[in-house]
This record gives structure tokens, sequence and C-alpha cells, in this order.
């Protein structure tokens, strides 16, 4: 029977609409339109819901446009069992709604609170013809007659409890809406956070020192020259092994002025250390890392449109090469998955600035191009070097998916560093000799990637790269000179692993090394592996905790360094 109604499942899904928290954005190997999730305002906070009608309007699939006629319901024929009773409720009280296409759906299966919705405005009607009726009056006498009043008494005692029931769901679901109209954020702007409360203890003999030329610290002011000594293991530190506990905090707010577009501006503040002086190696840094000493600061700022239906331009102030394009590793992200930027992804995504534009566009269901330039951090500002005068990175990228299970990509990187590690050519993760192949001198690289995943089912997915750069030195003692700079890993990833929304995953891989360089003082004479593991249980939709180790052989591709272990039991909170 399809009265006009507000199903009490509909009701349900209207709570939840109203009280489920932001959830995350999915992997970035879909190759849907790159847009922002959960960016189009909802209707619900701007526009009180004032009566079941309301409801019922607002609802899509819900019976609307009222009809006088039987006639005009085009699936009711006069043969139909229930005819009368229909033409009945549609010609006499007028209570009868068909659905947008004129039909009625008659064999629908409707539920109690379904049947009371309907019933009520059906009991709403006779009331009206009710007291339209005076006793000098017969213009209602052959529509309300005694028969009708005593079914009326009956079916309102045998409903009592239903009514009841939906008119206080629709009341509160009034008060719900109104409170959330007076304290929701605002209008075109959806806030969300994450907060990464972290236990760290590095485990280890002595600090590393790097294969070739490099001194300690690793700052380029400070690099050295080709063939230097090297310290003797004796006079090298420890490493320094104390349990610490930092933080880091994000707070995104996501803006979208057409329903379509984007506007996202994420703020960073965190004490997390990059574990650099710690170990001596910048392999054990993390992949929270935020020593800011909990200060905020624009860590994203970026604007994001539709180009047609199968793409993306993206205008970054603030931005990263790998948002331009899929880096077909399940496990990137950088506050509840892998522990270290090596895990991370590919080194070939890292040589960049921070400042200027990108694309993404499906070219068929099954290949996808990418790229984009981003200019240095605080050159890209400076006049006297702007956009193109200062470090960049530029980067284009092919994503092929022959399947739903299978994609591989192809990625060309060229990158410009002008000695500041604004775009190292081996990225930030790797060893010394990696990021300044030629010391602190300008280098230019070209890079090239290729990516790949498989999932093999949805509990187990498999995924690698490979990365190879040429270097050349621009400036400096070794003008002129070439480098080759090589980097790869391999990862599974196990979703939902033991209980569902859970996340096991293991990365094991060689960060980016110096394999030949004219400068020989500055190659890597050995060869590190790196692993990286970890477990994150989820113990509410909000909360999660992650412990995992991480093993750094041979760090700084050095036999002579010992092996660094890094231990970390971190708490995420989602907000």
């Amino acid at each position: 029977m399809a009265i006009s109604s507000v199903c009490a499942t509909e009701i349900r899904e209207n709570d939840r609409a109203l009280t489920n928290p932001l959830t995350r954005s999915d992997s970035a190997t879909n190759f849907s339109v790159i847009t922002a999730e959960n960016t189009e305002p909802k209707t619900a906070l701007s526009e009180r819901v004032n009566s079941v009608a309301e409801l019922e309007a607002d609802r899509p699939g819900m019976l609307q446009g009222q009809v006088t006629s039987v006639s005009q319901l085009t699936d009711v024929q006069p043969t139909d069992w229930a005819f009368q009773a229909l033409q009945s409720l549609v010609e006499r009280y007028g209570c009868i709604e068909g659905y947008p296409d004129r039909t009625y759906r008659g064999n629908r299966a409707i539920t109690r609170y379904e049947f009371a919705a309907g019933l009520n405005a059906c009991l709403d009607r006779i009331q009206e013809l009710i007291a339209g009726v005076t006793p000098n009056s017969t213009t209602n006498s052959n529509l309300v007659r005694a028969e009708d009043l005593e079914t009326l008494r009956r079916l309102q005692a045998d409903f009592a409890g239903e009514l009841a029931t939906l008119r206080g769901r629709v009341g509160a679901l009034e008060t719900r809406t109104a409170t959330l109209e007076r304290q929701q954020f605002s209008t075109t702007t959806k806030l969300r956070g994450h907060a990464v409360f972290a236990l760290v203890n590095v485990f280890g003999d002595k600090k590393a020192i790097s294969s070739g030329a490099g001194i300690l610290p690793a700052t380029p002011a400070e690099f050295g020259v080709p063939n230097s000594a090297r310290p003797a293991t004796s006079d090298r530190d420890d490493v320094d092994d104390n349990l610490v506990f930092s933080d880091r905090v994000r707070l995104i707010l996501n803006s979208s002025f057409t329903g379509r577009d984007s506007l996202i501006i994420r703020l960073q503040a965190g004490n997390t250390p990059a574990l650099g002086e710690a170990t001596g190696t910048a392999m054990s840094r993390l992949a929270f890392t935020s020593p800011s000493d909990n200060r905020f600061s624009i860590n994203q700022l970026e604007y994001r449109f539709p180009l047609g239906d199968r793409g993306t331009f993206f205008v970054e102030a603030f931005g990263f090469l790998d948002l331009f394009v899929p880096t077909l590793h399940p496990l990137d992200g950088d506050y509840d998955t892998v522990l270290t930027g090596f895990a991370l992804r590919s080194p070939i995504y890292f040589p960049s600035g921070v400042s200027g534009a990108g694309f993404n566009y499906n070219i068929s269901k099954a290949i996808n191009i990418g790229g984009g330039y981003l200019a240095g951090d605080p050159t890209a500002n400076n006049p006297s070097t702007g956009l193109f005068n200062g470090p960049y990175g530029a980067l284009g990228q092919i994503t092929i998916r022959p399947s739903n299970k299978f994609a591989v990509a192809l990625t060309y990187l060229h990158a410009y560093d002008d000695g500041s590690s604004n775009a190292p050519p081996g990225g930030f993760f790797g060893s010394e000799n990696s990021a300044f192949p030629f010391g602190p001198f300008p280098t230019s690289t070209n890079g090239y990637g290729i990516e790949a995943q498989y999932k093999f089912s949805p509990r187990l997915i498999v995924s690698g790269w490979y990365y190879y750069a040429k270097a050349k030195a621009e400036a400096g003692f070794g003008r002129g000179a070439d480098a080759t700079i090589q980097s790869w890993a391999g990862a599974l990833a196990f979703p939902d692993l033991f209980k569902q929304g859970n996340l096991g995953g293991i990365v094991v891989g060689m960060p980016s090394k110096v394999t030949e360089n004219d400068v020989s003082g500055f190659e890597d004479r050995d060869t590190s592996i790196m692993v990286d593991a970890f477990y994150k249980y989820q113990i509410t939709d909000n909360i999660g905790i992650t412990p995992g180790l991480v093993v750094i052989t041979n760090p700084e591709h050095n036999s002579s360094n010992d092996t660094v272990f890094v231990g970390v039991i971190r708490t995420n909170f989602n907000f």
C-alpha cells in the first residue's frame, strides 16, 4: 500500500547523515576524476525541516504529486482487487499521492511506520471534513458517514503507538537539524582533523656516516669535499637511544563554492623529530616528522576544479607532485600507514618545489595522464628568482589499468636544485650522497620511474617501484659531472587484517643510492636495505593504534655502519 508517508528507515538515514563524522578519501589509484570528497554542501543543514511533507519532498523516490482521480495513476486498473478502496481514498478523501511518474506501485511492500504516516494523512483529511460539517450543512454529509467515524476511531486506537513514535521521530529530527544549523562550522567549509601521538625509540650502536665524502652533520653548508677522511668507528657518537614521546596535528579545511571545486587549507603543528641527528642518517626519518615545536603553519594550500567530466586542474600555493597522479602504492599515507618517509612512495615524487600547478585527466577508463610543475619555497615568491629561476620539479605520468586488479605507471621527472635541498635528486630519505651527489652545489636531474600494483584480493595487495635518475652538476668543483642514482622497493598490504578497518603492511627496499659518480668521492660504495613493518589496529572508527618496527642495514650504504632499529607505537585520532 503506497500511501503518502515517511519510512522509518529513511528517518534513520537522515539521522545518520546528520551525525556521521567525515570520512577519509580513498586510494589514489582510482581513476575517477580527482576532486575532494564530501565537498557538496548538505541542504539538510541549511533548509530546516518543518514537517513530514517537507521530509517527503526532500527524499528521492518518495511519493510526490497529489492526484484527484484514480485514473491519473497509470498502473492502476479497474480490475485490480483494491481499485474501489483506492478510488475512495483518492476521490473522496484526497489523501493519496502518486510517484513523480504518475504511478502508484501498489505491489511495493511498506513498513508499519509508512502505513502509520499515510494513515495520519488520511486522518488529518477526515478531521478537516468533519470540522466543515455543521448541523445545517449537507455539503460534506456524503463524505463523512457514521461508519467512517467508527473506522477512524478504531484505526486511531490500533496505531496510536506508531503515530506517537513517528511524531516523536520527526520532532527530534527537527530539533537536531535546528541545532546543527546553529552550530555548523560553515555552509561552504568542512573541517577534518588528524592527531598523532607517538612513542619512538632508536636502537643501535654508533651513529652512521656517509659511505663517500659525507661529513656529519648532514647539512649542505658543512658537507665536505671529495675523498675527505671519514671518522673512525671509535670516534663516532653512540645513537641517541632514549624513548621519546611526540605528536603531530593536522587541521584540514575543505571548502567548495560550486559543489565540484575544492579549496584545501591544511594547517600542521608538531614536535616529532626527523631522527637524522639521533641515528646519523636521513633514512630513519619518520613519515609524520614535524619538528616545528608545535607551532602551526600552512602545510598545504590548494585549489582544484574539474576539467570537463574527466579531469581535474590543480593550483598549488603549497603542494606536492604526488597530488597530481596516482602513486600506485596502497600504503601511501603519512599518518596511519607506513612509519618512514622512504616507505611512503617512490623518490621520483619528492624532488620539487611547492608552488605551481598540475592536472590529472582520464583519457579512457584504462588510461590516465597527469603531471605538473612546482617551484621552490621560498624562491617562488621571491622577485629575484620567481617561479622559474629557482629550484623546481616538473613531472609527467601515464598510468595504465588493464583490469581492475592491475595497474602500472611510467613517470618522468625533470628537477633542478640550487644546493638548498628543495629538490634533491634522490629525494629526502636516501643517502646524503643521493641528496647532494656533487656537494652543496646546483644540480639538475632527469628521473625515470615505474610503479605497479596488483590486487590479488580485497585483503592482499602487492605493489612496488623502481627509480632511476641521472644527475648533472651545474656548478662547483664538479661542474659538468654526472651521477647515477637508483632506488627500489616492494610492498605487501593486508587490508582488514584480523578485523575490518585494520591494516597490516610491510615495505622492503633500497633507499636512494649513488651507484655511479664522476666525482668518485660522492659515490655510495655499499648497499643499504630497509624494512618498514607495521600493524594498525582500529579501536574505533576514530581511533587507531599502530605498533611497528623499522630496520636499516648498512645505513648510508656503508657496511661500516651498524644496523639501526627504530621502534614506534603510534596512536591516530581522526575527527
